[in-house]
């Protein structure tokens, strides 16, 4: 798809740079991230009528420090440098940048010097100081000629900088995170004031560039999308069906690692809409390509070529299907390091991304690939989707086959099965299901933990229990539910799921752990 009105953010290795597009985003601007060495003809392919040079690690005088690209500056749009990326613009452009007395790495309070400007607006008439966050160890020790101190802090006095003629400015602060306050607004005004952009990026404009997108793409060939009864290929699905109609045929695959209950839904959800459906059930096609394997990579490896040769299979049965839709997420693209850089660092390999056989017969279609979750919640509203499917929890295209450590066995998936049926029961009927974004259980190794029956032990396997609380699954902080809801799940555990002797929950925050374990 094609947007006229776009921000490019080229990242520098900031742990905050999602944040940044969230929030662009949030100001109805539609961005797309892309690694800071990316070929300049990617980016360009936007047409962005702005640039963002996010936050970085590096420092610019190292020898082998990220660079400026030479079209940011060639291109004659606004940039915005954000940290690191205000750190590059003084260092190119004849300034100077030095490491700081002083290190930064927490809330500061900026205070508003120099002229008015588009880049806060409204903003400095309305308060004279700003609480930010600021996070570096080196600073901006002195502007590039043409630029203009725009705000200092106590430790930072060049906090933000400006050259209004060409439009070019930076920020020694992080405007992206929810410590700093009124920081959405500022990339608001950079976006709208300051690029021209229109803030058309709404659910309804892109739900009618899509659908047009689709058809366009797809003419009058037939359509296979891969569902699996979550919110992201539901959405991708109905949107297929609005686009192209009876050339679409939804195939559930019910690869025996569901959640309970989940493959009859799923059925009878999708035909009280009208789809066309074709269930299948591949339970032991799956459990015996998956026998003894352990490594987490291969069994995202196995199921997503299972998957695929599945489809072809049932495709074929179809007629001359040439495209498969699915619900990769934007998050999968940026963890599966899809999005260009050679040798990024891969998280994970998602089902969506990098669980596909070379050999594919289909050709992709991803309606939803440019959205993160909490955009395809609302799309799926607008789309008529029910609560229950929208505001479902999100659940891995492997299934509980990446929520167990170890052999995946049907013993064991029943095991899990219970242990998270028990768990998102308790959620719901105490109110928090809808408080937390994503919860679910993880079956440890079958290493024997002891346990008390009666007078007698009992060696049994390890639950954990997770829950999070995130906005936009970039990152993530563990909920903090009650103890009492968390002593009532697990005694109903250990006295209802046969074989587990322990309970444990676990407090990480996304980074550095991922949100889910495997």
């Amino acid at each position: 798809m094609t947007f006229e009105n776009a921000i490019a953010i080229l990242d520098f290795g900031s742990q905050y740079t999602q944040l940044i597009a969230r929030r662009v985003r949030e100001g109805n601007v539609y961005c797309e991230l892309f690694p800071w060495d990316a070929p300049a003809k990617d980016v360009l392919a936007l047409s962005p009528k702005g640039i963002i040079l996010s936050g970085g690690p590096a420092s610019v005088y190292a020898p082998d420090a990220p660079h400026l690209p030479k079209y940011v500056l060639e291109q004659g749009v606004p940039v915005l440098g954000i940290c690191y990326g205000t750190q590059l613009l003084a260092h190119y452009l004849g300034g100077s940048v030095a490491r700081a007395t002083k290190r930064e790495y927490g809330p500061a309070d900026v205070e508003f010097v120099g002229p008015d400007n588009p880049l806060f607006g409204t903003l400095r008439s309305q308060v004279s100081t700003l609480k930010v966050w600021m996070s570096h160890g080196d600073s901006v020790a002195a502007p590039p000629p043409g630029f203009e101190v725009l705000a200092r802090s106590a430790n930072s006095p060049v906090a933000a900088m400006g050259d209004l003629g060409r439009r070019l400015y930076g920020l020694q602060f992080h405007p992206e995170v929810v410590h700093t306050d009124r920081g959405a607004e500022i990339l608001r005004h950079f976006a709208v004031g300051v690029c021209g952009c229109a803030p058309d990026w709404t659910p309804g404009a892109f739900i009618e560039q899509a659908v047009a997108a689709i058809r366009e793409r797809v003419g009058t060939g037939l359509v296979v999308c891969g569902l699996s009864g979550g919110v992201d290929s539901a959405v991708a699905a109905t949107m297929a069906h609005r686009a192209v109609g009876d050339q679409l045929a939804c195939i559930f695959v019910n690869h025996g690692l569901m959640r309970r209950g989940e493959p009859e839904q799923v059925v009878r959800t999708f035909h009280d809409r009208g789809m066309r459906l074709v269930p299948v059930d591949a339970t032991e096609e799956f459990l015996g390509a998956l026998a003894g394997v352990t490594d987490p990579e291969q069994k995202r490896r196995i199921i997503g070529e299972r998957f695929v040769r599945i489809f072809e299979q049932e495709a074929a049965k179809l007629g001359d299907v040439r495209f498969l839709i699915q619900g990769t997420l934007y998050p999968d693209v940026i963890e599966s390091a899809a999005t260009g850089r050679d040798g990024a660092a891969v998280i994970k390999h998602h089902h969506n991304v990098g669980g596909l056989p070379e050999d594919m017969q289909f050709e992709l279609v991803e309606p939803v690939r440019d959205l993160f979750k909490d955009e395809v919640r609302q799309i799926g509203k607008l789309l008529g989707l029910p609560h229950e499917l929208v505001g479902r929890h999100p659940f891995p295209g492997p299934g509980l086959a990446v929520r167990i450590l170890g052999e995946i066995t049907w013993e064991r998936l029943e095991v899990l099965r219970d242990t998270d049926a028990i768990f998102l029961q308790e959620l719901e009927s105490s109110g928090w299901y809808d408080r937390v974004a994503q919860a679910f259980a993880v079956l440890l190794p079958e290493a024997l933990s002891t346990g008390v029956a009666g007078d007698e032990s009992k060696f049994g396997q390890t639950i954990v229990l997770r829950a999070v609380e995130t906005d936009d699954f970039m990152t993530a902080s563990p909920a903090l539910l009650p103890h009492t809801l968390l002593t009532q799940v697990s005694t109903r555990i250990l006295n209802e799921v046969d074989g587990i002797t322990r309970v444990v929950y676990d407090f990480s925050t996304k980074p550095p752990a991922t949100i889910e374990w495997l």
